[in-house]
């Protein structure tokens, strides 16, 4: 009987960084994400902040090394024929947990077998491995083509810059700080007005605090591709959710999260694959301060969710953020009760 072989390929992915309630910053990553019969792999694993070996911020000599481990020209590095998929996206340590797999030749062909969670050098497959995850079998000849490609350079994905416009003190300048502390590039310009269009389409996303800079900048941002937020909020940590929302080209069908609005009683939240959503409540107090709160940090199945909030938490001008491992969105809530 012929092997059934699953598809192999590869894709750039994201870890959204951001400014937590607390005040320290989750790192943004870009990797590349394994993609097994059209769909990533990542998204199998539902719990998951975690990203593969293959990140963009690689030397190329580390970069190759790691390509010519999944293709078995070099040792494993653990016992037991074991490779690492996905790691701590901040340290890449072991004792922080990763995805490992056997991976193994089959004549011409790769096999991935025996998924597991491993936190030190050996491994229980019965306690910590990925039940119904795999055995893959790749086509040989495919498998080492996606990979060998990376040595030309990893699929490119859209622009992480993002220009502010507007005076570089005060919010902006606080706002290019955080994005900076992120991993995101961000520059500050007063007037965009007369930037050249080339210039411009280096920028994944845009934003300005003038109204009437955003109206008489739309048509030439629409006309550069770059992505201009809208309703810029007063509140640090949601701009940069904003930001990353707007850098966020992925197609729908990649993303774990596709819609997020809210009222003060509830929140509604589409997701397209089992995953762990972190939901964070922003409101601006009558002495104009941010207070924050995290409403939910929970797996959620694919599908409608409608989650209880409390109308304590988003009285007065209220956002409300929703995150997963590789994607954010933002909503203002809509028909919040007066300031207490």
């Amino acid at each position: 009987m012929s092997p059934v072989y699953a598809t192999f390929g590869l894709e750039p992915a994201t870890r959204v960084g951001a400014v937590l309630a607390d005040g320290g910053y989750q790192v943004h990553r870009d990797f590349v994400d394994f993609v097994v019969d059209g769909s990533p792999l990542l998204f199998r694993l539902a719990d998951l902040d975690a990203v593969s070996p293959l990140a963009s911020d690689l030397p190329p000599a580390v970069l190759d090394a790691q390509v010519r481990a999944l293709l078995l020209e070099d040792e494993p590095p653990l016992p037991g024929g074991r490779f690492v998929l996905y790691g701590c996206p901040e340290c890449a340590d072991l004792g922080c947990g990763a995805v490992t797999v056997v991976i193994e030749r089959d004549g011409d062909d790769y096999r991935w077998r025996d998924f597991a969670w491993q936190t030190g050098e050996h491994v229980d497959l019965d306690r910590d491995g990925y039940h119904g995850t795999g055995p893959f079998r790749f086509h040989g000849p495919a498998y080492r083509a996606a990979l060998t490609a990376l040595s030309d350079g990893t699929p490119a994905g859209p622009s992480h810059r993002v220009l502010l416009i507007g005076p570089r003190v005060g919010l902006l300048a606080k706002l290019a700080a955080a994005l900076r502390g992120i991993g995101i590039g961000a520059d500050i310009t007063p007037d965009a007005t007369d930037v050249p269009d080339e210039e411009l389409r280096s920028y994944g996303a845009a934003l300005t605090v003038t109204e009437d800079q955003r109206e008489a900048l739309r048509e030439t941002f629409a006309r550069t591709g770059t992505a201009l937020v809208d309703a810029p909020a007063p509140v640090l940590p949601v701009l940069v959710a904003q930001l990353q929302q707007a850098l966020d080209r992925a197609p729908g069908e990649r993303r774990r999260l596709t819609a997020l609005t809210a009222t003060p009683y509830a929140a509604e939240v589409d997701v397209s694959a089992a995953g762990r959503v972190q939901l964070t409540a922003y409101r601006v107090d009558r002495l104009r301060r941010t207070q924050a709160r995290n409403v939910l940090d929970a797996v959620l199945g694919p599908g409608h969710h409608r989650l209880p909030l409390d109308p304590r938490t988003v009285r007065g001008e209220a956002y409300l953020v929703a995150r997963t491992s590789g994607g954010v969105l933002v909503t203002a809530v809509r028909g919040t009760p007066a300031r207490d």
